[in-house]
């Protein structure tokens, strides 16, 4: 008998789940209970506890645009275009980090100094973006190497990246000062030399079983590539439109072993108000086959003086991955609902959206797919070893009918598309005095029509970063 198209699929698929659940991830339901461990009770002493480390970055960058694209900088004053852009830094970070003091509340500090060194500074090779041109943001500059007025690089330059006290009673923690945090929204993003860090108050409860709760509030953020401080604004919005405070609430909730759930809300004071749905579920078991199944779901509206305007924008994306053994293959789809771009607080990694890559493919009104495939060596005898290789297409990206003031030029995008792909290795060491480091090398191309925001390009980067322990 010969089987139609549609029931060989239908073969398939039903093959697909039952070995799935040859050997399935645990479903069992996890109540919430009242933490009976307290992590205060375990403090050592703040001298006893204490440690220094840190790590340090070799971060290498080379771009070329394509189709037009133009960089540029200045040659005897004049602006002067090239298609190319070269960015090499190394970023240092010592950290210090106390114990706990003991007793019922306990207290420590956190402290860690940031340094780059430029190891490329010629004004040409750091060419910064020339508003206007194609493939190109206007007003983003180099957001890479510290440059001075003009263009030339600052050889060398150090801030104190965090600095904060804490305060901890049972498993909950209090801190103030510059932190590291981490959230769907306000996020340390680390794709530089030197990380992002965030100035403020948060504090941090465990005291229920599978439920954490945060809450926290900032003022101000240290930038990747700056030495001083800085307003929060969006990523993609107009850079005067700045928020004086960022207000942000969420929990993290595990009803079932397999599945993880988090909800935030968070306000960008006179900008906007954003929400937040994430959820992610595992099912089989990867020396048979699992699927990893992740929901991100955002809702903006602007807020108080709406600084960017009028927002009102739904986006969400949903992913499938597929693992056997070494393999995994992941599709995953993105929509945006609105008529600007889904944007996110800039110098933040707050974007958990599965086709966020080079470009965010979060243009208004745009749709897109994403097929990635990833092979751990570690399964044929090569631990710490991994590649991974992806294409991504966006379209239908639409502003047409946007009637806001906070993102200028967005009208032009009408029936925009663009496509990227990209090829990359991470390799960390596992034993021996440079144990844990990793070097990742990626090569990425992204081609666009004419109007869409990211333009076309091809971009090798080049990381390499060691941890050390002090003390």
């Amino acid at each position: 008998m010969k089987l139609s198209n549609s029931a060989l699929l239908a073969l398939a698929i039903s093959s697909i789940t039952a070995t799935a659940y040859a050997e399935p991830q645990s479903q069992a339901f996890n109540p919430v209970t009242i933490n009976t461990g307290n992590a205060q009770s375990e403090a050592t002493g703040f001298i006893e506890g204490q440690t220094i480390g840190g790590s340090t970055r070799n971060w290498y960058a080379n771009e070329q645009l394509k189709r037009g694209g133009k960089f540029a900088y200045k040659k005897d004053g004049v602006s002067t275009p090239t298609d190319r852009r070269i960015n090499w830094v190394q970023g240092t970070i010592v950290k210090y980090n106390s114990g706990f003091t003991q007793g019922t509340v306990g207290f420590s500090t956190e402290l860690a100094a940031y340094n780059a060194v430029a190891l490329e500074r010629d004004r040409e090779n750091l060419a910064s973006n020339n508003g206007g041109a194609p493939g190109t943001r206007p007003g983003a500059g180099n957001n890479r190497t510290l440059t001075k007025e003009g263009g030339d690089a600052q050889g060398q330059w150090s801030k104190l990246g965090l600095a904060n006290v804490k305060a901890r009673i049972s498993n909950t923690t209090l801190t103030a000062g510059r932190m590291n945090f981490s959230s769907p929204q306000v996020d340390v993003i680390s794709n530089r030399a030197l990380p992002s860090s965030f100035q403020g108050v948060a504090l941090h409860s465990e005291e229920l079983t599978n439920l954490a709760f945060d809450v926290a509030t900032f003022d101000r953020n240290s930038p990747r590539t700056e030495e001083s401080l800085s307003k929060f604004r969006s990523e993609y919005g107009a850079i005067d439109a700045e928020a004086d405070h960022v207000n942000t609430a969420g929990i993290s909730y595990s009803p079932f072993a397999s599945l993880t759930t988090s909800l935030w809300a968070t306000q960008a004071e006179d900008i906007w108000n954003q929400y937040y749905f994430g959820a992610t579920h595992v099912l089989g078991d990867s020396s048979v086959l699992s699927l990893t199944t992740g929901l991100n779901y955002y809702k903006t509206q602007e807020e108080g003086k709406a600084k960017l305007g009028n927002i009102d924008n739904d986006t969400y994306s949903l992913s499938f991955g597929l693992t056997h053994q070494a393999h995994t293959l992941t599709f995953s789809y993105q929509e945006v609902n609105g008529n600007e771009y889904f944007d996110y607080l800039h110098e933040t990694n707050g974007i958990y959206l599965a086709n966020s890559l080079l470009s965010d493919f979060n243009g208004p009104n745009e749709k897109s797919f994403q097929v990635s495939y990833g092979l751990n060596m570690a399964e044929y005898g090569v631990p710490g070893l991994k590649f991974n290789i992806y294409q991504a297409r966006g379209w239908g990206i639409d502003g047409t009918h946007y009637t806001g003031t906070g993102y200028d030029g967005i009208q032009s995008q009408d029936g925009e598309h663009h496509y990227e792909y990209g090829i990359g290795s991470t390799y960390a060491i596992q034993s021996g005095p440079l144990k844990a480091t990793t070097v990742r090398a990626t090569y990425t191309a992204h081609r666009a029509s004419e109007n869409q925001a990211d333009g076309s390009i091809n971009e090798f980067r080049l990381v390499t970063t060691i941890p050390f322990n002090v003390l």
